[in-house]
């Protein structure tokens, strides 16, 4: 019931002009709720290798699912003629029952995307009209709107990339790019609404800024998730089921032949290993962070200590599971968490590190 107060609270009657940051901040957090949401299905839709079940992108036709069996069998032939069928799935037998599983997965993908989608523009629109966004707001939420299109654009060109030639999986490069964009839309929802909930508990509040120490922790943690598409992306993660050893070895057998670039952007080994052990540097620097901001902030701190650490395990049993799709779906969810406690602890220690310098 409370849950349901704070919803229909967001769109209860203000006067016109009268900023409402509080309730701003509550939409914004929502979304990111929802974006974490849809990071986790996106994980999903890729350990069942279902992101080429649909071959088109109709933005309205495409809301309904097949509802007759003639439907059905239509959206079949499509993906018959996919390479990854033609190479793969034929060779297994692929019945329509089959194509229904993988079909599902990627329909709800692109559903809550669609729902996200309107759960932001609307709110948005509504929160215009009334003006009641705080001054020097509005940039920054139409820019988060962008940043959301723009990753569902990432998403219809990494589905296209595997849909060509002999590719029976999407490009790692375009997975990378449309799973690391939606991570930075959710970082941006974060520090956006703890910038509302500022402006809330004081009118005159600045925006939060970014220290060079939390830049440099948000730059060790991208190498991370970047390694974690890549592999994701390569289907590296069955490289290796042991840890900490690969295949027996501290560092695996690396084929070097096709030269530095290919061998850093596309050896499973290599990426596995480099997921592994990079993860160490991430730890140390969201333990600088969570330990900076503790005196001021000490939600934020077990938040960020809490996620990764929990990431951190849930990362060596996907590996020893032999990349059980649930453990991986939770190493994934784990992983957004941790961005958006990352996200919380930058904007805490922002805020922190002005004060200090207004009282030095």
């Amino acid at each position: 019931m409370a849950t349901s107060a704070s919803v229909s609270n967001l769109f209860a009657a203000a006067p016109r002009g009268k900023a409402r940051p509080l309730a701003i901040a509550r939409w914004l957090e929502i979304v990111a709720a929802m974006v974490v949401m849809i990071v986790v299905v996106g994980g999903i839709t890729r350990l069942t290798e279902s992101g080429l079940s649909i071959t088109e992108w109709n933005v309205v036709s495409g809301i309904l699912p097949p509802l007759s069996e003639a439907a059905w069998q239509a959206e079949f032939a499509k993906y018959q003629a996919t390479p990854e069928y033609r190479l793969e799935a034929a060779l297994t037998g692929m019945t329509l029952s089959d194509f229904k599983f993988i079909f599902f997965w990627e329909w709800v993908h692109r559903l809550i995307a669609r729902v996200i989608g309107l759960v932001y523009a609307l709110p948005l629109a509504w929160f215009w009209w009334r003006g009641a966004i705080p001054q020097g707001f509005k940039g920054r939420l139409l820019a988060l709107l962008a940043l959301g299109g723009l990753q569902g654009l990432f998403g219809w060109l990494m589905v296209q990339s595997g849909l060509v030639g002999d590719m029976t999986d999407v490009s790692h490069f375009r997975l990378s790019l449309h799973l690391l964009t939606a991570l930075t839309l959710l970082a941006g929802l974060v520090w956006t609404a703890r910038d509302m909930r500022l402006v809330a508990r004081e009118p005159s509040a600045r925006p939060a800024p970014l220290t060079a120490g939390s830049a440099l922790v948000a730059g060790v943690l991208f190498v991370q998730l970047l390694l974690g598409a890549w592999v994701a992306g390569l289907n590296a993660g069955h490289a290796a089921y042991d840890w900490p050893l690969m295949n027996g070895r501290l560092v695996p057998e690396i084929d070097w032949s096709g030269g530095i670039v290919w061998t850093l952007t596309h050896d499973p080994f290599l990426l596995q290993f480099l997921h592994r052990w990079w993860a160490w540097v991430a730890v140390a620097a969201l333990v600088w962070l969570a330990r900076r901001v503790r005196k001021t902030d000490r939600f934020a701190s077990v938040a960020v200590h809490t996620a990764f650490g929990t990431m951190v395990l849930l990362g060596i049993a996907t590996v020893m599971s032999e990349v059980s799709l649930w453990i991986a779906a939770a190493h994934q969810l784990v992983g957004a968490l941790t961005v958006a406690a990352t996200a919380w602890a930058m904007h805490s220690d922002g805020l922190a590190r002005r004060a200090a310098k207004a009282d030095g």
